[in-house]
């Protein structure tokens, strides 16, 4: 096609989660509540994470990234959805576009290997208890987290190639609250066919090849520990429902999404929402809940920053300046 044949398209229109007027005050509430309780909440397993030097292990190092990241993928399009909710025309520059699709692939591309890497964690924890700590050394972690970013970087380097250089020339409506890959070439004035088989296999090959990592480890883990005493099985299996809770949760909407190219709009739309809002409030309630170190170290901090009468005498000066 020409380039005198047509105009570029400068901004998206985004269809949202629902055309309904009457719909979208309440849902402008349920995301914000939402959204407010993956902030509190993953920050604070961070903050518990850094203040207690009993947590400053492997296993809690990868806790507090994995919290890092969710906040990431929970912050990349949601506060503009839930913006969005309040105005009737939701649009969205080229640009800012093309930064949510780098964006949501970094973001996701990277907690996945991170899933990876804290289900190695796990497997070295309980295979070879004796050798944890010179394995799973600092230097080692750190280098675990580094590469799940580099592989979150480059995976969405080469899904952005696929799109950048598309020509938008007419339809510019995408039915979703946020620029998602498979949705904005589907806009472009050319056949996409190839481009989006492309797409497919590179998420295809990212999110099957993890997912297949984490259930071998498992497999191996649990095959370890059969001969073990029951308290040690007990233990890992407590363990690994968590991470495997979460596995689930979060390659389920992806994998259906990216792997499965022939599901509905409207299901990949409520998919998007899971893996993006969802998931990211699921982690920290599914980590706490099931781990008593946590717990504790947490309740260590209130008492340490909450003190019995703490905050009544914080707003009893607040108020008391108010009426100076």
């Amino acid at each position: 096609m020409n380039e005198t044949n047509y105009s570029r398209v400068t901004e998206f229109v985004l269809l949202g989660l629902s055309s309904s007027k009457e719909l979208q005050p309440l849902l402008f509430l349920v995301f914000s509540l939402l959204y407010l309780a993956i902030l509190l909440g993953n920050f604070l397993i961070i903050l518990t994470v850094t203040s207690d030097s009993r947590l400053h292990t492997p296993m809690y190092f990868l806790l507090a990234n994995l919290s890092f990241i969710d906040v990431c993928v929970a912050s990349f399009a949601t506060p503009k959805m839930i913006a969005d909710l309040l105005v009737e025309r939701k649009t969205i520059s080229f640009d800012a576009c093309l930064a949510q699709i780098f964006f949501v692939h970094l973001f996701t591309g990277s907690e996945m290997v991170l899933l990876v890497s804290m289900a190695y964690d796990r497997y070295v924890a309980i295979c070879k208890p004796l050798h944890y700590m010179t394995i799973m050394s600092r230097r080692v972690c750190i280098i675990l987290v580094l590469i799940s970013w580099s592989v979150g970087f480059v995976h969405t380097t080469s899904q952005l190639a696929f799109t950048v250089n598309l020509p938008f020339c007419g339809p510019n409506q995408v039915d979703s609250f946020f620029c998602d890959l498979p949705l904005v070439t589907k806009l472009a004035c050319l056949d996409t066919y190839v481009i989006s088989l492309l797409i497919v296999a590179d998420s295809g090959f990212l999110s099957l090849s993890s997912f297949l990592l984490l259930v071998v480890s498992y497999t191996v883990i649990l095959i370890t520990v059969r001969s073990r005493s029951s308290a040690s099985m007990a233990k890992a299996r407590s363990t690994l429902t968590a991470h495997i809770t979460v596995v689930t949760l979060f390659f389920g909407p992806c994998i259906f999404i990216y792997v499965w190219p022939f599901s509905s709009y409207s299901v990949d739309k409520v998919l998007a929402v899971f893996y993006t809002i969802f998931t990211p409030i699921l982690n920290p309630v599914i980590y706490t809940l099931r781990n008593k170190e946590v717990k504790a170290a947490m309740s260590k901090l209130k008492s340490r920053y909450l003190k019995p009468g703490q905050i009544s005498a914080v707003i009893r000066n607040a108020l008391f300046l108010e009426t100076k």
